[in-house]
């Protein structure tokens, strides 16, 4: 056993310990396990926030897109930055709502808002639809790591089995406690890590920043620049909109946010965490290293490992390791909690209201495994890259967020019939383009090459908003109709 896998079994240990040691003192009920009974303040908020927005796909999927991509990377910038601003105005009324009604998810602010149990289910479903690739990103970022980190004595398939048990033991046991603790190891680790990376690397092999981008534009001429086609503007701003409305879309991240103890919260972490993007900023420096030291990379995933490899001794790659096993369970915990939630609390127990919240509790830790198995066969049968599936899952949660956004008015124009038949539009268009491999190019071959360049997530909303807007035109009148059709019999 080489010193690097020692480290990271070290690591991973001191995870499952930090983990279950959070339960302590503590009585799991459902609102516990799920909010963390809404104490947390701005520190964990903040570490806990960043610990489902800095993930794998940060780790190596961005690195790995600046070494397979170039300029299109900075999409990534670009988006984390936007939707900090966007938190600031989004979360607080979010909060407060969800705080006065005590609701545990996303879909019981959904449920509340619209009046609607049925919504809820609708919510749910296509909430854990869309965490499943996001949860598959962060194993498959977690075989990756600890399989390179081991230099193969541990093979990916072993390392995601192992990543899904360690992180399943702890949220059964610790929940979102269990989370928050670890998001404390694992900000320190990919902060110094990151860092250090992308200041040496660059230095090491290149002498600074400048001449190796100058050698890379060499080599490789308009390299750090958007294409004229595909990965163009068009692309970069599309995408950089879609990734900044749906980031606090996704589940487990809206959910985390009920756990805070204020609004005021989200408004200092608005202003201090654009600060964190710094950090994106190293991780690209370290792809854009590797592009002369390691070329030809099929997977551009694995650009980060494979230079630190060529550079350091075993014991520092093993450091390297722990920090990214990290960015995997963090995340991989949240996300497996909420999806266990809203299956349970807002799916069985409106199918079948008669079901007690004791059981509904019980039903939500026992479905923890479950949903960890179905996603380790998804991670061990795929073999896409973590930005284009973790884009695949955006597509998918950001149609969730044109009916929020009403719901934020004073007088909600928006009907519950008109929220859900616009989250399906939206949701079958990603469907069908996913499925079919279609794309706005090959349906619209006359379009400029502007309109065919855009990300179908972002055209999907479109339709989204049309229909739900249509739909709730007319379910409105309706209403109004039977409104006054009542009144007139009433007054007869």
């Amino acid at each position: 056993m080489n010193s690097a896998l020692i480290i990271m079994a070290v690591f991973l240990l001191i995870t499952i310990f930090l983990g279950i040691q959070a339960k302590k003192g503590r009585d799991m009920d459902l609102e516990q396990w799920t909010v963390g009974g809404r104490g947390f303040g701005s520190i964990f908020i903040f570490l806990l926030m960043a610990g489902e927005i800095y993930t794998t796909f940060t780790f190596l999927g961005g690195s790995g897109w600046a070494y397979s991509k170039g300029g299109a990377a900075f999409y990534i910038l670009g988006y984390g930055a936007l939707m900090y601003v966007i938190s600031y105005y989004l979360l607080p009324p979010i909060w407060k709502y969800a705080n006065k009604h005590r609701l545990m998810s996303q879909s019981d602010y959904f449920t509340k808002k619209y009046n609607s149990p049925y919504l809820g289910v609708l919510v749910a479903l296509v909430g854990v639809i869309a965490m499943i690739p996001y949860l598959v990103t962060q194993f498959q970022g977690l075989g990756i790591i600890v399989s390179e980190a081991s230099y193969g004595i541990i093979s990916p398939t072993l390392a995601v089995w192992i990543g899904a048990i360690s992180v399943t033991v702890y949220v059964m046991v610790s929940g979102i406690h269990g989370s928050a603790w670890t998001a404390v190891l694992k900000d320190f680790m990919i902060l110094a890590v990151c860092i250090f990376l992308g200041i040496y690397l660059p230095f090491h092999y290149y002498g600074g920043f400048e001449p190796m981008f100058k050698a890379i534009n060499e080599a490789k001429p308009g390299f750090t620049a958007l294409q004229d086609k595909g990965l163009s503007t068009s692309w970069f701003i599309s995408t950089v909109l879609l990734t900044s409305l749906g980031a606090y879309m996704w589940p487990h991240t809206l959910g985390a946010s009920f756990s805070a103890k204020s609004p005021n919260v989200f408004r200092k972490n608005a202003i201090f965490m654009p600060l964190y993007q710094l950090i994106l900023m190293f991780v690209f420096l370290v792809g854009f290293a590797a592009v002369l030291q390691v070329p030809g990379l099929k997977n551009g995933d694995l650009s980060l490992l494979r230079l630190s490899e060529k550079t350091f001794d075993p014991w520092f790659i093993g450091l390297i390791g722990a920090a990214g096993l990290l960015t995997a369970i963090v995340p991989g915990s949240l996300i497996l909690m909420t999806s266990a939630v809203m299956l349970s609390k807002n799916v069985v127990q409106v199918l079948a209201p008669k079901v007690p919240d004791q059981t509904v509790s019980k039903l939500a830790k026992y479905l923890v495994p479950f949903i960890a198995l179905i996603t380790v066969f998804a991670t061990l049968k795929g073999g896409t890259a973590l930005v284009p599936l973790l884009l695949m899952g955006y597509s998918l949660v950001t149609q969730l967020f044109p009916s929020v956004a009403f719901s934020l008015l004073k007088r909600n124009p928006i009907t519950k019939a008109g929220a859900a038949c616009g989250i399906i539009a939206g949701i079958a268009v990603v469907a069908y383009t996913t499925i079919s491999g279609a794309a706005i190019a090959s349906l619209f071959p006359s379009l400029p090459q502007a309109f065919k360049d855009l990300n179908i997530g972002v055209v999907a909303m479109v339709v989204n908003i049309v229909v739900m807007a249509v739909v709730s035109l007319v379910t409105k009148k309706s209403r109004s109709v039977q409104i006054d059709e009542e009144a007139e019999v009433n007054i007869g």
